[in-house]
């Protein structure tokens, strides 16, 4: 079976990708991955308040960011220890490029323009075969208009895109108020691929020790809705490649985002929950599955049930709605 797929440029042998996340802190996590069969790895992210910020003066960051999201589990030790510096961290990619054979995708989360920037390179240098930004911003300024967000978000990507040949993918929001438009700026901004989506945190309220403390649920499948809708929405419409992340647990899932349109699928929770071995399980399962549906490769399935090939369009879009709740019981 042929379970090979194109990522931002780049021949993977299947679709499976671990997203950023503390497996990938350690050499022995990144090899136990490939082992199992990952595709590709993107590494743990790089915050811009790293680079900003030596050890000290990252206290007042890490108090409230501590595991505000899966690839910070256990990442900023709540006992202001610092692990991997930014110098460490690009040490960190040159090594497990050394390590494996499959490709190796930079990880940078940052919000701003400016001097942090200039990691992207050093990542290249390092060896990462593309980069992934991750813009994980949450406007909370009433003044702040969704046009000087969205500019935000592209001013980041050029600047990026300035100081590196490699691929680069733009981690996104879901939160746009026309994410069409928003993945079409950023396509013709040069965005070599669209990661959909970033999952928001929540944080929760302690309401004996009156603290507003920081929250992760993992994902389950039902989170893989959202990406599959705006994957199948922009399938065709976009030059640059389709990630889906959140909700990758099983080989159902992979074909789902498959169908919808996706070159990769990102897997996190899952393989925080059972283990790295768990790609080599959905793998399996993808295999078996396709075999007994008479597929004879990814490729052949891939964007068969985007919003341009269904027969009924409109099932991405409000109509889906409607017919939902009159359905329901």
């Amino acid at each position: 079976m042929d379970l090979s797929t194109s990522y931002l440029g780049l021949k993977l042998k299947n679709p499976l990708v671990p997203s950023a996340s503390p497996l990938s802190r350690t050499l022995d996590g990144i090899k136990r991955m490939e082992d199992a069969g990952a595709a590709a790895i993107v590494m743990y992210s790089l915050f811009e308040e790293q680079i900003h910020h030596e050890a000290a003066e990252l206290e007042h960051y890490l108090s409230y960011g501590t595991q505000s999201f899966a690839e910070a589990l256990s990442y900023f030790p709540e006992t202001g220890e610092y692990n991997l510096g930014p110098d460490e961290y690009i040490e960190h990619i040159r090594k497990a490029k050394e390590a494996v054979d499959i490709p190796i995708i930079g990880s940078l989360n940052g919000i701003s323009t400016g001097g942090w920037i200039q990691y992207a390179k050093k990542i290249q240098d390092a060896g990462a075969n593309a980069l992934e930004l991750n813009v994980y911003y949450i406007p909370t300024d009433p003044k702040l208009s969704g046009a000087a967000v969205e500019q935000r978000y592209l001013d980041v990507l050029k600047a990026v895109k300035s100081t590196v040949t490699i691929p680069v993918a733009m981690k996104l929001s879901p939160f746009f108020s026309s994410m069409a438009h928003m993945a079409a700026q950023l396509d013709q901004a040069g965005a070599d691929g669209l990661v959909m989506f970033n999952r928001f945190y929540q944080p929760d309220l302690d309401i004996e020790g009156l603290e507003v403390v920081p929250n992760v649920t993992l994902s389950t499948s039902q989170a893989i809705r959202l990406p599959l809708r705006w994957v199948a929405v922009l399938y065709g419409r976009v030059k640059a490649s389709l990630a889906a992340t959140s909700g990758v647990h099983s080989a159902q899932d992979v074909v789902k985002l498959l169908m919808a349109g996706a070159d990769v699928t990102q897997i996190c929770s899952s393989l925080l929950l059972h283990g790295p071995g768990r790609i080599g399980e959905i793998l399996q399962e993808l295999d078996r599955w396709l075999l007994e549906h008479e597929y004879t490769s990814v490729k052949q399935m891939r964007g068969s049930m985007s919003q341009k090939s269904v027969a009924d369009p409109s099932a991405f879009e409000r109509a889906n709605y409607m017919k939902a709740l009159n359905r329901f019981k």
